[in-house]
């Protein structure tokens, strides 16, 4: 007979971790702060306030340019010109 492989980890040790991909240069750095502030409390408010001191939250980065969508790269300034409520070429 041949033993399953076991992947749960120990539920007491699980630690939240929340990553979020950025275009470089789109976000200052309070408004950074500010996601991982805000995320944080959303994860606390579903999992409980213990896990507030285990919860991370990872900012990742990606040049501009090198993040594609529907075939084309996407820039910096196409992701300023969209939230700011301009057509993007």
């Amino acid at each position: 007979m041949l033993d399953r492989p076991h992947f749960e980890a120990d539920k007491e040790s699980d630690m939240p971790l929340i990553e979020v991909h950025l275009i470089e240069n789109v976000f200052n750095p309070e408004q950074k702060r500010q996601m991982i502030n805000k995320l944080t409390d959303a994860m606390v408010s579903i999992e409980g306030e213990n896990m507030r001191g285990v919860t991370w939250v990872k900012i990742s980065e990606v040049a501009s340019g090198e993040w594609g969508i529907g075939g084309q790269p996407l820039t910096t300034q196409a992701v300023k010109d969209l939230a700011a409520g301009r057509k993007v070429a």
